[in-house]
């Protein structure tokens, strides 16, 4: 038997408030950061499902190891052994050209500081949103991890720390399209910004003018400017520049250094100081010379 009046709001009404309801929430969150609370303590429940989530490709990861053949082993031994010798090799020099920057610094009068803190954390997630260029850590807050934090792999810089949880941290990438790096060009010390174009191989530098003087080929790195990453990382290497008569500035194209599609480790930095709730144990070890080059510089 049908109702003459239906009871309680139609399908309609029903949508609609839905939908008014979420866009209160995303303007209170984007607009005004009052959902953060809830979304870290939200995290610390979702992470086991996260973490299982991945159990099936570590698993395959592991049997895929287990099942190499011994001389692909072996062959893989002897490339890393001489990798090796080479980077140690190349430690010499760059302990040698550490010694001498020191004594030219310390004729100059100047504060000495040498070397970065840094922490290993590993990737435990990639943002599946096409239109993004974010991955997912698994240190956070409880490892001193903090927003704005430079992230870097072994080659380059990869990105800045964004939202920060208790166990986790997202990190958006050079390449998204939000992302804008203060860089500078090593041969000639130019200065520019660049900017991700939303493609995980390349960058886009749209402030040059036409006569500038950059090449491809020429490598990019931090410039330091802005207090975000230290200066001198490299970032990226010129692919492409094109001047067109007419147009006020020149189309320059880059590619990053940073293998960011395939890395499993990123290095998170320190360059000047650690937040007090920075855990000391978890840190690089700091050699004398850094204790040294800390009581120079403090006042």
């Amino acid at each position: 038997m049908k109702f003459i009046f239906a009871e309680g709001p139609s399908q309609g009404a029903r949508v609609i408030g839905a939908m008014i309801l979420s866009i209160l929430l995303m303007v209170m969150d984007h607009r005004f950061h009052q959902t953060e609370t809830l979304r870290s303590a939200l995290t610390v429940f979702t992470y086991p499902i996260q973490y299982l989530a991945e159990v099936p490709s570590n698993i395959g990861r592991l049997v895929t190891e287990i099942l190499q053949t011994r001389s692909d082993l072996q062959q893989s031994n002897d490339l890393l052994r001489k990798d090796n010798l080479k980077l140690k090799a190349r430690l010499q020099q760059v302990e040698a050209l550490q010694a001498e920057n020191e004594r030219l610094r310390d004729l100059l009068g100047s504060a000495y500081k040498i070397g970065n803190r840094v922490l290993v954390a590993e990737l435990s997630a990639m943002d599946l949103d096409p239109f993004r260029q974010q991955i997912v850590i698994d240190k956070g807050s409880r490892s001193g991890v903090f927003e704005g934090q430079a992230v870097l792999d072994a080659h380059a810089v990869m990105g800045q720390v964004i939202h920060v949880s208790p166990l986790n941290a997202t990190v958006l990438l050079i390449t998204d399209v939000e992302h804008a790096l203060p860089v500078q060009v090593l041969r000639n010390g130019l200065r520019t910004i660049a900017v991700g174009s939303g493609r995980i191989d390349q960058l886009d530098m749209p402030y040059l003018p036409n006569n500038a003087d950059i090449r491809p080929d020429d490598l990019l790195v931090t410039s330091g400017l802005g207090g975000k990453f230290p200066p001198g990382y490299p970032v990226a290497r010129v692919t492409d520049v094109k001047r067109e008569p007419g147009k006020p500035f020149a189309t320059v194209l880059a590619r990053p250094l940073a293998q960011l599609d395939r890395t499993r480790e990123a290095l998170l930095v320190w360059e000047v100081s650690i937040p007090p709730e920075f855990p000391e144990e978890e840190l690089a070890p700091q050699t004398d010379a850094d204790k040294t080059g800390t009581e120079e510089a403090a006042p």
